[in-house]
């Protein structure tokens, strides 16, 4: 009886696995639906100072292995480049530029006025990286500026995060 009660529920656990590694890899987690969205929530979450939300609008480790990495040329055999160190230099160097953004930026109040990327699009299988994010926003003062607030945005299946 026991071996008879566990046979369907290993039989559901392995239809769950093969259902789900059949969907493909699970989506992006906290993306927004364009650009200009995501570029407004990292505005707000600056605003906020909210290094929380600002790291959860950001790639993490598990997307980053899940949908980035297998594309990438460095992620060939051939290259014998690892996966952390990959991760462990884009963490480091990201990690970095949100304790400048928010030193230099944390606390004010941008009206955003557009992005563009100065770095132009890489497609790859899947999704595409846009580089180097050039924010046009308005000031307390009133007066237009640029800022760099992010460095590259990933977009997959019409969903944007921050890529660093």
């Amino acid at each position: 009886m026991i071996n008879a009660r566990r046979g369907p529920a290993i039989g559901g656990l392995a239809f769950l696995l093969l259902l789900t590694s059949a969907c493909g890899p699970t989506p992006l987690l906290n993306t927004q639906p364009s650009a200009d969205a995501l570029v407004r929530e990292v505005l707000t979450a600056v605003s906020r100072q909210d290094e929380g939300r600002l790291r959860a609008l950001a790639l993490d480790e598990g997307e980053f292995r899940r949908h980035v990495w297998p594309a990438l040329p460095a992620a060939r055999p051939e290259r014998n480049v690892p996966f952390s160190y990959v991760w462990g230099d884009l963490r480091q160097k990201s990690n970095g530029r949100l304790r400048a953004t928010l030193g230099a930026h944390g606390g004010r109040n941008y009206q955003f006025t557009s992005v563009s990327f100065s770095g132009g699009t890489t497609a790859y299988a899947g999704f595409a990286v846009h580089r180097d994010a050039v924010l046009v926003v308005r000031g307390a003062d009133g007066i237009e500026q640029q800022l760099r607030i992010f460095g590259s945005a990933i977009e997959k299946d019409g969903a944007w995060k921050v890529f660093s």
